[in-house]
C-alpha cells in the first residue's frame, strides 16, 4: 500500500475489455487537491457502481474540472493489435493503451505519481511506457478505483465506451448488447445477414463466443 498525499496525480482505467462488442477505451484523469474536492461533490466513484445514464452525465462534468485523455481502440484495430502482441495479447494491449494515455497527459502536465489498476504482470505496463512515463512513479494496485482519480478515469472510459457502442449499433443496424453473456444471438443474426466479414468490425474476435457463433452459422446454412 502507499500513503496518499495532496499533490497532483493521474489515475488511469479502461472499459470494454470484458465486452464482446465494441471498443476498448482507456482514460486518464489528472487530479489535484482542488479538483479532488469537486469530483467528490459530483459523486465520482467506481463506474461499475453507477447506472449508464449517471456515468454519462458525470463524465461531462469531469471533463470540465479535470485535465484528461482518452484512447479509443476500435474492434477492427483491437483484433489487429491483439494478434500483433501474441501470447498474453490482452494484457499487453491493455498496457499499451494505459501507457499511451499516461504519455499523452504527461506531455503537457506534471504530477507526483500515476496510479492504475493492476492487470497481469507489472512489467507489461513498465515495458510499454515511453520516455516520460519511465521517469514517473507508477503504482499498479488491485481495486485502484478506490482512488478518486482512477474512479474518474473509469467513468470517462465507460462513458466513451457506451457512446462508441451506440455508434457501432447505428452503423450495423442492430443494437449491440454490452457484456459477453447475451450476445450470441445478435452476433449470429448479423453474420447470417451480412456475412462473417462484419464480425471483426464490431466484435473482439478472440472471445470464445466467436467460435460458437461461426459454428452455429455454418451449421444453419
Amino acid at each position: 500500500m502507499f500513503i496518499m498525499d495532496k499533490s497532483s496525480h493521474i489515475g488511469v482505467d479502461e472499459s470494454g475489455k470484458g465486452d464482446y462488442f465494441g471498443y476498448l477505451v482507456a482514460a486518464g484523469v489528472l487530479v489535484d487537491e482542488g479538483s479532488e474536492k469537486k469530483l467528490k461533490q459530483l459523486g465520482v466513484k467506481d463506474s461499475k457502481k453507477l447506472l449508464d445514464a449517471t456515468a454519462l452525465k458525470i463524465a461531462v462534468q469531469i471533463k470540465k474540472v479535470c485535465k484528461y485523455d482518452i484512447v479509443k481502440i476500435s474492434p477492427e484495430r483491437y483484433n489487429s493489435l491483439y494478434k500483433k502482441f501474441g501470447p498474453r495479447g490482452l494484457n499487453k494491449l491493455l498496457a499499451w493503451c494505459h501507457a499511451r494515455v499516461i504519455e499523452n497527459l504527461l506531455e503537457k502536465n506534471e504530477c507526483s505519481y500515476v496510479i492504475t489498476d493492476k492487470f497481469g504482470d507489472e512489467k507489461f505496463l513498465k515495458d510499454a511506457l515511453m520516455e516520460r512515463g519511465k521517469k514517473t512513479r507508477i503504482i499498479q494496485q488491485v481495486r485502484a478505483e478506490s482512488d478518486i482519480a482512477v474512479a474518474a478515469a473509469s467513468i470517462l472510459a465507460r462513458a466513451e465506451f457506451l457512446k462508441t457502442l451506440r455508434k457501432l449499433s447505428l452503423e450495423v443496424g442492430y443494437k449491440l448488447p454490452k457484456g459477453s453473456t447475451d450476445v450470441e444471438a445478435t452476433a449470429k443474426l448479423m453474420v447470417e445477414k451480412y456475412g462473417e466479414k462484419l464480425l471483426p468490425m464490431v466484435a473482439k474476435m478472440h472471445f470464445k463466443i466467436t467460435k460458437r457463433v461461426l459454428k452455429k452459422t455454418i451449421q444453419s446454412k
